[in-house]
């Protein structure tokens, strides 16, 4: 399987935004965009069309922490909804397990929780799970492994959390008993903002 080796905070410093790929480092002043600031966005030529669009596709496939190939699976499957294309390729990327696990509150980066899934540490209705890509459906409940729910890592990225993240509207946490549950598919105006789905769309139908 193909491994992604370029630094995480490089990225981040690109787009000059956080994408939250290093977990609680990016919490603290130790982020790599808190040290370099956008002056070395300066006096660069400003992008073409194509540009602006190839960026804003890389921009999302790396906070999801989605190959290429996958990436493109995925918005053919938003192209057959039908919902706006943009606004499900999102969805879909919101309902990858590894993304579930990390809005949960249970890792405090998509990488770590990506890493976590792939150990076998969860359950999805009361069967173990460890593909990353799995896509939960409504009523899914994800719950930590009984032995797994031991692990200090797990209790302290839950803990820290609950002071940290908010919780989106579309999933339940009940930290007591370690288990989560997909209440619905999150709505419009419940995804990334900051994305400018257009470009992205542009960029698959140029």
């Amino acid at each position: 399987m193909a491994r992604d080796r370029e630094s995480k905070c490089k990225r981040c410093r690109k787009f000059n935004i956080k994408l939250f790929l290093k977990g609680e480092r990016c919490y603290t002043d130790k982020c790599g965009l808190q040290k370099k600031k956008s002056e070395r966005f300066r006096g660069r030529r400003r992008p073409s069309q194509y540009g602006l669009q190839l960026r804003e596709k890389q921009k999302v496939r790396w906070q999801y922490g989605v190959m290429e190939s996958q990436f493109q699976k995925y918005y053919q499957m938003a192209e057959k909804s039908p919902n706006l294309t943009g606004e499900e390729l999102l969805r879909l990327l919101e309902r990858r397990l590894d993304n579930v696990v990390y809005r949960l509150g249970f890792s405090f980066s998509r990488p770590q929780a990506r890493q976590l899934v792939n150990h076998g540490h969860f359950l999805i209705n009361g069967r173990r799970v460890d593909i990353s890509s799995y896509l939960v459906k409504e009523g899914d409940i994800v719950e930590v492994k009984k032995k797994s729910k031991k692990l200090p890592l797990i209790k302290e990225n839950l803990g820290a959390s609950q002071k940290k993240k908010t919780f989106p509207e579309w999933l339940d946490i009940d930290k007591k008993t370690m288990r989560g549950t997909v209440r619905r598919f999150p709505l419009a105006e419940e995804l990334d903002q900051e994305i400018d789905l257009s470009l992205i769309v542009g960029y698959y139908s140029r």
